[in-house]
């Protein structure tokens, strides 16, 4: 696990709407490296897990609405399945400036909780391969392990297969 852990401490809108909810969650801490080209797989050494239990945040367009994507760092997005998912035709990725202002995080740190504008979500389904997974708390270096089953209700999101290797 990680070598800095600490409690939440009002902290992001993400660790606000876990700790509102009083859902079970444990907050890592790291340093994250401005230069490092993928935060996730940086977030999976920093805190020495494995890449498949960390999840990435993406944002995407389908059909024309924003939705969230959570799937494993080690791997990527299939957008057609993610259109699919949710019943729809296209999906593209979101313009960078347009999930930061809609969701109110910072790219590289959006977290599936605690958005400003609460996006449809779909989660990948091998987070339920983990008691436990880990996203993005809100900012660069920060990140949340919790639950699959806990993340998808708080988020109210679909499991779907939509991650590839």
């Amino acid at each position: 696990m990680a070598k800095k852990q600490k409690k939440n401490n009002g902290g992001t809108p993400a660790t606000v709407a876990l700790t509102a909810a009083g859902t079970p969650f444990t907050l890592h801490a790291y340093e994250p490296d401005p230069a490092s080209p993928s935060y996730g797989e940086e977030a999976a050494e920093a805190l020495g897990v494995s890449p498949g239990r960390v999840f990435k945040t993406l944002v995407a367009d389908v059909d024309g609405e924003l939705t969230v994507a959570v799937v494993p760092v080690a791997g990527q997005l299939d957008l057609k399945a993610l259109a699919s998912a949710v019943g729809g035709k296209r999906a593209s990725m979101a313009d960078p400036a347009a999930a930061e202002r809609t969701t109110g995080y910072v790219r590289g740190g959006i977290s599936p909780l605690g958005q400003r504008k609460r996006l449809r979500t779909v989660l990948d389904a091998s987070a339920s391969d983990h008691a436990t997974i880990c996203v993005s708390a809100g900012r660069r270096g920060l990140e949340v392990e919790l639950s699959p089953a806990d993340l998808a209700a708080l988020t109210s999101a679909v499991v779907a297969p939509i991650g590839r290797a």
